[in-house]
């Protein structure tokens, strides 16, 4: 689900109604996840049926999210790479080790650690570029950083969890890779292809590209709370309490060591938001297939918790942005 800075007449169309699109499904999304979580935890049958789907429902997410990409995305690399550089080591390092300090500061149980640590070893999640779009940051460096942290996830995701969460679960780091390759890299890879082969084709459909995204995190939820009922009900406050610290620590992080090293503010706030912002329903997916719906549960909160804090730091950003001097906007 991300969001382009229009840079060509022919796409300038369809990019503007995909911003439309984004916003409007980015605005949405929490209900729609909350209203699948509370169907799934009353009726849990319904989400139990569609369980063994869910990592198809999570390829059609990075497919969708591959179509969204083009050629300046990646070249953003070459002409910026310190702001990426900076933001893809703090997903990959500030993320994971939070996650692991916040299962050992709320002493959770190895499932619920396992899933926490699961979200801060995942990639950034793709709903971010639209945040970063609201909140007047820097939309082309988040939609790079997203797209290079999700290529990097089949490596660096199974060797973060099997490094900070083999001591709680056993971690199969090569089937977890695997699954990576198959549900996220593969078609991701598929939907650039695409996007070169059939750009006025793709062009058309871009604006129904968010609502793919918000369709199939929202069965990755439907799916993992309905196997997770028993622990909602004893550990949900728990898990929640988690996740808002993640997520929280996260923002904070994210900003003030983009700020240290000298980046300007768009940047930072940019960092700021990928950072915090995980691709949770590939932490879900992984977790339920990996390990058990209880392990999966902090992902599924995630989802929920990181696009409402997501829409509230937008505002904060976007009327910080709006009372800064332009010289301090760099």
């Amino acid at each position: 689900m991300s969001t382009k800075i229009p840079n060509s007449p022919p796409a300038d169309a369809a990019r503007t109604s995909e911003d439309r699109s984004a916003r409007l499904a980015v605005t949405v999304f929490p209900a729609l996840v909350v209203l699948a979580a509370l169907f799934a935890f009353l009726v849990p049958s319904a989400g139990q049926a569609i369980a063994p789907l869910i990592s198809l429902f999570l390829g059609i997410i990075m497919f969708a999210m591959g179509l969204t990409l083009t050629i300046p995305d990646f070249t953003l690399v070459a002409r910026r790479p310190l702001p990426i550089l900076i933001g893809i080591l703090a997903q990959f390092v500030i993320m994971p080790l939070v996650g692991l300090g916040i299962a050992l500061l709320l002493q959770l149980p190895p499932e619920l650690a396992v899933g926490v640590i699961l979200v801060g070893c995942a990639p950034g999640g793709t709903s971010s570029n639209v945040i970063a779009y609201l909140s007047k940051a820097d939309t082309a460096l988040s939609v790079t950083m997203t797209s290079i942290s999700t290529l990097l996830a089949p490596v660096f995701t199974p060797l973060l969890t099997l490094w900070l969460a083999g001591s709680y679960l056993p971690v199969a780091a090569g089937d977890m890779a695997l699954s990576i390759v198959q549900i996220v890299l593969i078609p991701v890879v598929a939907g650039v292809v695409i996007r070169l082969l059939l750009s006025r084709l793709v062009d058309r459909v871009l604006p129904a590209l968010p609502w793919v995204s918000v369709a199939g995190i929202s069965v990755v939820v439907l799916a993992v709370v309905s196997g997770s009922t028993e622990t909602i009900v004893s550990a949900g406050a728990l898990v929640l309490l988690a996740v808002v610290l993640h997520n929280a620590v996260g923002y904070l992080a994210g900003y003030w060591l983009a700020r240290a090293l000298k980046q300007g503010e768009r940047a930072a706030r940019t960092t700021s938001i990928e950072v915090g912002m995980q691709n949770s329903g590939l932490a879900a997916t992984l977790a339920a297939s990996a390990f058990s719906p209880a392990a999966a549960l902090p992902g599924a909160v995630f989802s929920i918790w990181h696009n409402l804090s997501g829409a509230l730091l937008a505002v904060y950003y976007r009327r910080s942005a709006e009372r800064k001097a332009p010289a301090t906007e760099r």
